[in-house]
């Protein structure tokens, strides 16, 4: 998909899985050389220049669980290890981001931004799962923070991503072509973006986004492919976007789900993603602005 790159994409660390297996490798990087992203919670630091905050492992508390980022090229040559503290509690709202971050994520240079949305997707995922989901025994951090062991049962436990398309439907009218939009309970007045759903088990890419659009709008939709991803870190999620077409635009909206769903031309489209259109474009830092920028332009 042409354009910038999409937010949370392009970290510049290389996760060098080699090390997380080599226990000896690991300790061998916990040194004075290796670098420690500054977190306040889940909250990024940010220096003068919105550039992200790094410490040094004295930094860290006593304590704390250490997650092995990965390895950050140096100018001139080498690398240095990159490290995160594991915070005390979780986000107590994982599928919503924190207000402050929304400013955040305009500010931060795009590889910071993606280097420190992976570092609170694992963090965050360790500050939630101490406790076993087998036994409720503890679990003990392993393989350089991506798995977690049980103590008293030994079952393993590894970090999760949730799958979530995200969909464009399209419709081909007499009028020309018209794109489904809907606005979410409880979105502000105005803010329409594509359609999304979670993939369910034993279900495929295609077939989660044929269930998602009949259930919140009453269509069916046929012809699905695939546009482009995006990791999403609230709490640690994978949008896949995607194409859809309808044959009928009547529209039987889930009332439980959405406010509102309509259908809107090109030219509406693309005012709004100008600023001056019938409704408010999502933001550019969601997979769902890029989606109606290729629309437009496809």
């Amino acid at each position: 998909m042409a354009g910038p790159p999409l937010a949370f994409t392009g970290s510049r660390l290389d996760r060098a899985d080699n090390v997380r297996a080599d226990p000896e490798a690991l300790a061998g990087m916990m040194n004075w050389r290796a670098k420690l992203l500054v977190l306040d919670g889940l909250m990024p630091g940010l220096d003068d220049a919105n550039g992200l905050v790094w410490g040094t492992l004295a930094d860290a508390p006593d304590d704390a669980e250490l997650v092995f980022l990965g390895l950050d090229a140096q100018e001139g040559g080498g690398t240095k290890p990159c490290f995160a503290a594991v915070p005390p509690e979780g986000d107590a709202s994982p599928r919503m981001a924190n207000p402050r971050l929304w400013g955040l994520m305009q500010a931060l240079r795009p590889d910071d931004l993606a280097l420190y949305g992976g570092a609170r997707s694992i963090v965050d995922w360790h500050a939630r799962h101490r406790f076993c989901a087998a036994c409720g025994g503890p679990t003990k951090i392993a393989k350089g923070g991506w798995q977690r062991n049980c103590e008293r049962c030994s079952a393993q436990h590894f970090p999760r991503t949730d799958p979530v398309t995200i969909m464009l439907v399209e419709y081909a009218s007499a009028s020309g072509p018209r794109l489904m939009l809907g606005r979410g309970l409880g979105w502000p007045e105005q803010a329409f973006s594509a359609l999304a759903g979670f993939v369910e088990p034993g279900e495929s890419i295609e077939e989660a986004v044929a269930r998602e659009v009949f259930e919140e709008s009453g269509v069916r939709v046929r012809d699905v492919s695939y546009i482009a991803s995006q990791p999403w870190p609230f709490p640690s999620q994978l949008m896949m976007g995607c194409h859809s077409h309808a044959d009928d635009d009547a529209l039987v909206i889930d009332e439980t789900e959405m406010a509102e769903i309509e259908w809107y031309t090109r030219e509406q489209v693309q005012a709004a993603l100008a600023g001056d259109g019938p409704f408010n474009a999502p933001p550019p830092h969601a997979i769902a602005h890029h989606l109606l920028n290729w629309w437009i332009n496809k």
